[in-house]
């Protein structure tokens, strides 16, 4: 089960397409492929289950989903890429935290092939640039399968995040990709992405799909 199924997504609502990562991992069996789902969201605040309201300080025009993976309250839009990592953390014999960190090292490899240094924080699970977030993390676990992902700034409008306090700390600040580097290709970079996740996830195989499978009747 070294081969990993790669489903190139685009642009997707964000309801159907969560709905359709919790079908998978409901439905997959012990001889399943993992999966990963490389995307962009239209405009979407999502609340993890333990997400307290005060963190949405104006949504506005853009609609709030209470989800089921960890975290606070984020937002993904246009320009920002969505991966998706659909794992059976039992068969890698990995725990939740070695999957975060599997995630982290991955982004931080990618920004420094661009000379950019990055961190991580144990206590606050993501990806900073000289104390800006770049890279937001959250996972649910489920049958021991992880589902839901990592959310990469690369070239999109950052000011939702100022109706959020995102991940529920105040005042901290986003950066993106496009604001560190002088050119951006997002195909690329979610390209260069892959490469890493797939190396450090210990893959070493790839198929690569466009469209989803499991697709709920309301997914567009």
């Amino acid at each position: 089960m070294n081969t990993v199924i790669v489903r190139q997504l685009q642009h997707q609502s964000y309801l159907p397409c969560w709905q359709a990562m919790r079908q998978f991992t409901d439905q997959r069996t012990e001889e399943t492929p993992d999966e990963i789902w490389l995307l962009q969201h239209d405009p979407v605040f999502t609340q993890g289950q333990n997400g307290k309201p005060e963190h949405i300080l104006n949504a506005g025009d853009i609609p709030v989903v209470q989800v089921d993976r960890g975290g606070q309250v984020t937002y993904h839009g246009p320009g920002q890429l969505v991966i998706y990592t659909l794992v059976d953390l039992k068969r890698k014999k990995f725990n939740v935290r070695d999957m975060v960190t599997i995630i982290e090292k991955s982004v931080i490899q990618l920004l420094a092939d661009d000379g950019v240094t990055a961190i991580a924080k144990r206590e606050a699970p993501g990806v900073y640039v000289a104390n800006k977030k770049i890279c937001s993390v959250g996972l649910r676990i489920r049958r021991g399968c992880s589902y839901h992902g990592l959310a990469f700034n690369v070239d999109m409008d950052l000011s939702p995040f100022t109706r959020i306090n995102p991940c529920g700390f105040q005042q901290l600040e986003m950066t993106q990709l496009s604001d560190l580097t002088s050119s951006v290709d997002f195909h690329a970079t979610e390209m260069r992405l892959l490469g890493y996740l797939i190396e450090n996830l210990g893959y070493t195989d790839r198929l690569l799909q466009s469209g989803m499978a499991y697709a709920t009747e309301n997914n567009k």
